[in-house]
């Protein structure tokens, strides 16, 4: 099966301080997302912040991967503040690694959180969810519609376990890497985005994947199926076993994009991928998705 992920093989020279940055806390059993292809871990650099860490990429000057240590409690407090932030660029890295709110204008994209700003317990925590090193380019369909509804139900998931890991990232189609950009410095824009769940408390992952179009679909599949996807395992310290086995997610909340279901919307989900080897990798994803 054709994976959906990127490679590249440029190195970037990072500060030692960014280098060493750690933050077990937010990683489920303290072992952070494993990026499983030698080439997509170059010219990457780790940046933790208070409340979720980024993966973050030259190659796409935004997130490999978003990760959170989601909790009940700190959802109550993010429940009492107003969202607020502008989008601003993470001055951490180097010129090369960052993007900028001028390679969105007129895109006709999103500026898409990864780890979602009404995760956000606190100001500071606020501030830093805006970050472009959490962001990634998403229709407005996707972004505004089912992408809120997956935010909710994991948030709903939360609050019901009282902490749950979260980790959140783009999935790429290779044919249309180098084509589909936006902006002066050609940010890519996915071809699906997804967030996988572990719930220690149930002892059970599952993810939701949603295709980045105008007419968005999500879909809940296995870890191990993302793992093939995209190409990143969100927990590598879990065992095979638990990331074969669809927890009991919660479905995917009402919005104002209907969600895909049905065979003869897939067919034409599946033509908006435009190349064959694609299409192939979508459909073997689909058959897998529980409804």
């Amino acid at each position: 099966m054709l994976r959906v992920f990127f490679g590249f093989a440029a190195l970037v020279c990072l500060s030692p301080g960014a280098m060493a940055e750690t933050c077990p806390n937010l990683f489920a059993h303290g072992v952070p997302p494993a990026v499983l292809s030698d080439t997509a871990r170059s010219g990457t650099v780790m940046l933790c912040n208070d409340q979720y860490a980024v993966l973050a990429s030259e190659q796409t000057r935004g997130p490999l991967w978003s990760a959170e240590d989601l909790t009940e409690e700190n959802l109550e407090i993010a429940d009492t503040m107003q969202r607020h932030g502008s989008f601003q660029p993470d001055t951490r890295l180097p010129a090369t690694m960052q993007a900028l709110s001028t390679d969105y204008a007129r895109s006709h994209y999103d500026r898409g959180h990864m780890t979602p700003s009404g995760d956000a317990a606190g100001n500071a925590a606020q501030v830093q969810s805006f970050l472009l090193s959490n962001i990634v380019p998403q229709t407005p369909e996707l972004n505004r519609g089912p992408w809120e509804g997956v935010e909710s139900a994991v948030r709903g998931w939360a609050r019901a376990e009282g902490e749950i890991f979260v980790v959140t990232g783009p999935g790429y189609d290779p044919d249309q890497f180098q084509f589909r950009t936006i902006g002066p410095r050609h940010i890519p824009v996915p071809t699906v985005t997804w967030k996988a769940v572990y719930d220690p408390a149930a002892n059970g992952t599952g993810a939701y994947v949603c295709l980045n179009t105008a007419q968005p679909s999500c879909r809940i599949t296995s870890v191990a199926m993302l793992i093939r996807l995209v190409n990143i395992d969100p927990f590598p310290a879990l065992p095979a076993s638990l990331k074969d086995h669809v927890a009991g997610m919660p479905p995917i909340r009402e919005s104002p994009y209907a969600l895909a279901r049905q065979g003869n919307r897939t067919q034409k989900l599946l033509k908006e991928w435009g190349t064959k080897a694609a299409r192939k990798a979508l459909k073997a994803l689909l058959n897998s998705l529980v409804p």
